[in-house]
């Protein structure tokens, strides 16, 4: 196999702060081999430049600004440039533990593949909230832990906080799409559908902040809710059964609360067992109240944001027939 050159692609909009700490995190990074890192100004009133422009003494920084498209298309449109022959796109709330790319380096060196998507974890100086938002969105007990750290995961949909794909591949499927969000399992679909294969790394994880309060990972998983019937439409082989279980865990919830008021309550007490099966996992793994509390509210705001998006978007899309861009075009971005 040829030797692997990496440029990490990552587009920044209005946040030079975290691509402040996001480019310290690459100055401990204990990889050798020079790489280059490629920051997408995607039409940004807060640029970053100056920021990038102090770490040009410690890091090989490509600075590029363009209108704003999307994060989508502004990785496009870092990989079009991209010097190097695999690309690692990162979002810009990430920070890199020191091994992280020796790491990725290692596992595509014993058993290469085109893609390959890394999980995520909480770092120390990450809120309570942030926590708690980080456990929800990785633990098995609440999304069977599709985004934590499970091994040896072929055929797995990368997630483009922490992805990476060979210049091969990206030339072959044109890169990420114009929906926003969803263009990542979007690519992954297409990318199956040509033949490539993906993994997880399991080893090779970041620290994701993800949204910093409650309000902003309400709107953040509705979205996610939102677009996940819209894949469906467009890969119908990608729909499963299980993206239809945080919508059931919503209606069943309000059923329960229904037969609560006729003196039924047994459904709910299984939703308190559950929530407070929640809180001690989260314990365990956090060992703060705090972060468990929280988590608890996490979990529904979770499963409520999600169910809700995915139940309004199916009754769009496939009763009412309604056209995705006509009906959600918050979710598109028109690539100019």
């Amino acid at each position: 196999m040829k030797s692997l050159q990496f440029s990490f692609v990552i587009p920044v909009f209005n946040r030079p702060d975290e691509i402040k700490e996001l480019l310290e995190s690459f100055c401990l990074l204990s990889f050798e081999n020079p790489f280059e890192i490629i920051i997408v100004e995607d039409g940004s009133t807060n640029s970053s430049k100056e920021i990038c422009s102090s770490f040009e003494d410690q890091l090989n920084i490509v600075y590029l600004e363009k209108s704003n498209s999307g994060p989508g298309d502004s990785r496009n449109y870092g990989m079009a440039r991209a010097t190097g022959n695999y690309f690692i796109i990162l979002d810009s709330d990430c920070i890199l533990p020191t091994q992280y790319l020796q790491k990725v380096h290692t596992s595509l060196k014993e058993d290469y593949v085109d893609c390959f998507g890394g999980p995520d974890g909480a770092h120390e100086s990450f809120s309570e909230i942030q926590k708690a938002i980080n456990f929800v969105m990785t633990s098995f007990i609440t999304t069977g832990g599709v985004r934590g750290n499970k091994k040896h995961i072929v055929n797995f949909e990368p997630r483009s906080f922490n992805m990476g794909i060979s210049k091969e591949a990206f030339e072959a499927t044109k890169g990420f799409g114009i929906i926003h969000p969803g263009e990542d399992p979007d690519l992954s679909i297409r990318l199956k559908k040509l033949g490539f294969k993906t993994r997880l790394i399991s080893e090779a994880f970041v620290y994701h902040k993800r949204r910093v309060d409650f309000g902003k990972f309400w709107k953040q998983v509705n979205k996610f809710g939102l677009v996940r019937p819209i894949l469906n439409k467009w890969h119908p082989e990608s729909s499963k059964l299980i993206f239809w279980f945080p919508t059931l865990f919503v209606l069943g919830f309000i059923a329960s609360v229904s037969l609560a008021i006729f003196g039924i309550h047994s459904p709910l007490v299984l939703y308190g067992i559950y929530t407070l099966m929640v809180f001690f996992v989260a314990l365990i793994r956090t060992k703060s109240m705090k972060i468990s509390c929280y988590s608890m509210v996490a979990m529904y705001l979770q499963f409520f944001g999600y169910g809700l998006g995915f139940f309004k978007s199916s009754i769009a899309l496939n009763l009412m027939g309604k056209n995705p861009e006509e009906e959600f075009p918050q979710l598109f971005f028109n690539h100019g």
